[in-house]
């Protein structure tokens, strides 16, 4: 099984609540090209940091922006950013937190969702670019790591470039 299927039960698992107050929080005033290039690095940073082996997308409007493929990445994380980006462009919210309103309910997004599960995954990693009086414009997504944890690197890299 893929680490992207199952995330660890721990106490550090984050709530439906507090995924939702990430997105509410982490909202762009713009996001340029530029944005895209400077996020997109800070986040290769991180992963080099860790010496975690992820591939990074960036999208907008449809338009990939970004995408990088570090070492120890494969074909499959290339698969598993555009299903977990779907569901943010479907859903308008982070793949996890999608998941996360699946499993809160007692059920699963595979189960439930009535969607492809080779199309869409709502597994951690993809986070939504949200511009402040606009709405979702795109998805910025990892892959490579157990969902949550992809999930954590891009909001932490979300909140370096947001200044939190």
């Amino acid at each position: 099984m893929s680490p992207e299927a199952s995330a660890p039960k721990t106490p550090t698992t984050p709530t439906v609540e507090e995924l939702e107050e990430q997105e509410r929080r982490l909202v762009f005033r713009r996001f340029t090209n530029d944005d895209a290039w400077a996020l997109g690095s800070l986040l290769v940073e991180l992963a080099r940091e860790r010496q975690a082996p992820v591939a990074i997308d960036i999208h907008r409007a449809g338009r990939q922006l970004f995408r990088a493929a570090l070492p120890g990445s494969t074909p499959d994380n290339d698969a598993w950013i555009d299903r977990k980006r779907r569901v943010v462009e479907r859903y308008g919210s982070a793949s996890y937190l999608v998941g996360s309103r699946f499993r809160a309910k007692g059920t699963t997004f595979e189960e439930s969702s009535r969607l492809d599960p080779d199309t869409y995954a709502a597994h951690g990693g993809s986070f939504p670019v949200t511009v402040a009086d606009v709405g979702v414009v795109g998805a910025v997504t990892v892959s490579g790591l157990p969902q949550v944890e992809d999930h954590r690197l891009v909001v932490e890299a979300l909140e370096r470039f947001l200044g939190e």
